[in-house]
């Protein structure tokens, strides 16, 4: 396992290039040296998100980065994220509490490769934007997810490494971390929500109207363009 280098903590960001892990590497950045993590999945704006994540990378300066893949849950299937052919706008369904944009256990796969990389650089922390009080309601984005998840890093990983996920946004409101985000300076006008579009924002999609809803009361205006 390499060392990390100077006095501060050496952190694995995973940064989709949304605005939820935008505010998360601001947050991360204050006590930690950063290593951005970005992974593609097959998802509908795969290009805009990676565009978005190297803008934040160049943003902060940051060096130590990784751009990995996951094409397995493409081939999985399952979310309106990953199949076209569904729809990722209306994504309610009246036979469950969870939307169809939901990715099956995408931030197991996500966490399992930060903590690979992290446990190899010598990383202490993990931090993932997951948002649980104001968001889409997807099962690995609660607290208790998170917690069973640090129980198994300790018994999953080399007796001295010492990793944590650690969940800043966990229960923050959308208003909140848009404010928090504002305070910090993140380049918000750098990241990208939308599920559909690439160019401009759809402004219908979940993500969006989250989003909106945050600036909205926030009193902020979206730097990102829309649509509608």
């Amino acid at each position: 396992m390499q060392p990390a280098t100077g006095e501060r903590p050496v952190a694995v960001v995973l940064a989709s290039g949304g605005m939820d892990s935008c505010v998360t590497a601001a947050i991360a950045r204050q006590t930690c040296d950063l290593a951005l993590l970005h992974v593609s999945y097959g998802q509908r704006t795969e290009p805009r998100e990676l565009r978005a994540f190297r803008d934040l990378a160049a943003h902060y300066g940051v060096a130590r980065r990784l751009e990995a893949r996951l094409d397995h849950l493409q081939a999985i299937g399952g979310s309106a994220l990953t199949d076209p052919a569904r729809d990722a706008i209306n994504a309610r369904r009246p036979d469950s509490t969870i939307p169809d944009t939901y990715v099956p256990l995408r931030n197991t796969h996500l966490l399992a490769m930060a903590a690979s990389w992290g446990e190899v650089i010598g990383a202490t922390r993990i931090y993932i934007g997951a948002v649980q009080e104001d968001g889409s309601g997807y099962p690995d984005c609660r607290e208790e997810y998170y917690r069973e998840f640090n129980r198994l890093l300790r018994v999953a990983t080399r007796p001295e490494t010492r990793l944590e996920v650690v969940t800043p946004l966990i229960h923050l409101s959308k208003k909140q971390i848009v404010a928090e985000g504002l305070r910090l300076e993140a380049p918000l006008h750098l990241s990208w929500s939308c599920y559909t579009d690439m160019e401009l924002a759809c402004g219908r999609c979940e993500s969006c109207l989250l989003r909106l809803k945050g600036f909205r009361e926030a009193g902020a205006r979206d730097p990102i363009p829309y649509r509608t």
